[in-house]
């Protein structure tokens, strides 16, 4: 999401929660948890953040399905999409 258009922290609804990409980067996740990046890192390098990280070269990235499934948010069925 571009800076211009991302939620305020921890006020995403949950069709822009849907509408993301199939990873998001630490920030991204950090703000639909309702956190600033700082503490996001932070719980990153202690190995505590609440939904996989999975480590991509220097950067670390996070599944948008983990994030749905601990908020309680269905994702959409990729098969309606095509419909």
């Amino acid at each position: 999401m571009t800076a211009s258009k991302a939620p305020v922290r921890g006020r995403w609804t949950a069709r822009q929660l849907r509408a993301l990409p199939v990873t998001v980067d630490v920030e991204t996740a950090g703000s639909v948890l309702g956190m600033g990046l700082w503490k996001a890192r932070q719980m990153v390098r202690a190995g505590e953040f609440p939904v996989p990280v999975v480590k991509h070269g220097a950067r670390y990235v996070v599944p948008t399905r983990p994030l749905l499934t601990l908020l309680g948010i269905a994702p959409v069925d990729e098969g309606a999409e095509a419909s």
